[in-house]
């Protein structure tokens, strides 16, 4: 088959290996416009493509931050070098960041809510050129794979893998070159339409070949002068990228399905919420510092109301409980919801006439008005679950959690006494990590308060407990920064694990 003009171009180049973006630049085409000549070059073996990854580290926000002014930790290091500080004094920055990682390492020693260097932290700080953020580009690129991945979990930069192609012409290409007429040297061409009645005649050997049919080509028949290009039977496949589900929306169903068979039911709520639900049907009072405005949400307009029955039950339980005046127009708040438990307090009161007992469970998103950081998101997932039955115990509820985080894979399960607003008594719940060696925590529950089911539902106890979705997942593939699952990082997707 004879070669057409690019293709013919292409193997006159020299050098004789190139990059492609130097290879089209040379022929003045875009790379996108080379990709398939020299994919049908390639079949033929008149060039090799070689693929390489190329990896670019970029600097994050927080990174450039880093860059001008030092890591957090050695910024906190060069301030207790000069005397102890108070952690209540230190900017937020030092104390979010720098403390952690400080302790982590001994650098530093707390007591009495006062910070002080260790020798440790002193030796660190001489060695500050060494563990600080790098200054200059090169350094960045070239830093050790364990100090780059401390510096991606961190979000200080972003690691972004790129393909870059060069194009060897073999002996056989350039023999195909040297043999073939100067006067195929020219640009790539369509040959004009055929005239209506026109007897078409043998394409002529020298013809550019036809590659897809086009609509243009199939109206006028001009694909009956010129040759058909090969099919390349040989030809590599790409990779198959078959559609994925996100690990979050596995899990969520993985969850759904423990529940289910465990014999539960679904419950779902608005996302937005009345602060009625959200904090006053579960005895929260309207002072409460979850209310203020750097942890909730608030939305414009107000909401409705419930029944005045269920509202008066919920007024007299407050100003009996808490002893104040209680608001209704405070309680007639907008809000995103802070906690799923406002979908618990909606069923119990929806199913307060039923007399049997009722196991509810939802997943869904809530929202909190914070900073966002590698453990912190200002929206996540939570688990809610209650067991609405007179004859509960507290040992059904431990019982109900081991079983479903055994289920969920998590053998060694403990709980620790806690306290929550609205839950008497309150645990939270704690799995041993291997990896770590360490307990780690993953949510909360309790019995609900009688200041809360009994208006709501009229039953006491209720069994109640709010667990992280995300967290799990994070500790069963040691991901460090809970910000990883919503950064749509393609290649970290098709690259999870699906079991």
């Amino acid at each position: 088959m004879p070669l057409e003009p690019l293709q013919l171009r292409i193997l006159l180049l020299e050098p004789r290996a190139l990059a492609l973006e130097s290879a089209a630049s040379a022929l003045k085409i875009s790379p996108d416009s080379l990709r398939r000549p020299l994919e049908l070059l390639s079949q033929d073996g008149y060039v090799e493509v070689k693929k390489d990854e190329v990896s670019l580290v970029a600097l994050t926000d927080e990174g450039e931050r880093a860059r001008e002014e030092g890591l957090p930790e050695m910024r906190l290091l060069a301030i207790l070098a000069a005397a102890p500080a108070p952690v209540s004094s230190l900017d937020p920055s030092l104390k979010s960041f720098g403390l952690p990682t400080a302790k982590r390492h001994a650098w530093v020693f707390i007591s009495n809510g006062e910070a002080s260097l260790t020798d440790a932290g002193r030796a660190a700080l001489d060695r500050r050129g060494e563990l600080d953020f790098p200054t200059g580009d090169a350094a960045l690129s070239s830093l050790p794979p364990e100090r780059l991945a401390e510096f991606v979990r961190r979000n200080l930069v972003r690691v972004k893998t790129s393909a870059r192609f060069t194009v060897s012409i073999t002996d056989a290409g350039h023999a195909a070159a040297q043999e073939a007429p100067l006067s195929s040297v020219g640009a790539v061409h369509s040959p004009a339409p055929a005239a209506a009645g026109a007897v078409l005649s043998s394409p002529p050997s020298d013809a550019p070949t036809v590659g897809p049919l086009t609509r243009e080509l199939l109206l006028s028949k001009g694909w009956k002068n010129r040759p058909l290009r090969r099919y390349g039977l040989s030809a590599p496949a790409g990779a198959k990228l078959p559609a994925r589900r996100h690990p979050i929306c596995r899990l969520r169903e993985r969850v759904r399905t423990i529940f289910v068979e465990m014999g539960f039911e679904e419950m779902e709520g608005p996302l937005a919420e009345s602060a009625f639900w959200n904090f006053d049907a579960l005895f929260q009072p309207q002072d409460h510092p979850a209310r203020d405005l750097a942890d909730t949400f608030y939305l414009p307009g107000g909401s409705r109301l419930p029944a005045h029955e269920l509202v008066d039950a919920v007024r007299k339980s407050h100003e009996k409980g808490w002893g104040y005046s209680w608001d209704a127009a405070t309680a007639g708040q907008s809000v995103l919801r802070t906690h799923t438990t406002a979908v618990s307090a909606r069923t119990l009161h929806a199913r307060r006439a039923d007399p049997a007992p009722r196991k509810f469970f939802s997943i869904g998103k809530v929202f909190r008005n914070e900073a966002t950081d590698y453990k912190h998101l200002a929206e996540f997932f939570q688990v809610e679950g209650i067991v609405s039955w007179e004859g509960a115990t507290f040992g059904h509820l431990l019982g109900t959690l081991k079983s479903f985080y055994s289920k969920l894979g998590f053998e060694k399960i403990r709980f620790r006494p806690s306290f929550f607003p609205y839950t008497e008594p309150s645990l939270e719940i704690e799995v041993f990590h291997p990896a770590r060696q360490a307990w780690m925590e993953l949510g909360g529950a309790g019995i609900f308060r009688p200041e809360v089911s009994l208006p709501l539902c009229g039953k006491y106890p209720v069994l109640a407990w709010g667990l992280s979705l995300e967290r799990p997942l994070m500790l069963a593939h040691q991901i460090e920064d809970i910000r990883t699952f919503y950064r749509n990082d393609l290649g970290w997707l098709r690259n999870f694990p699906i079991e």
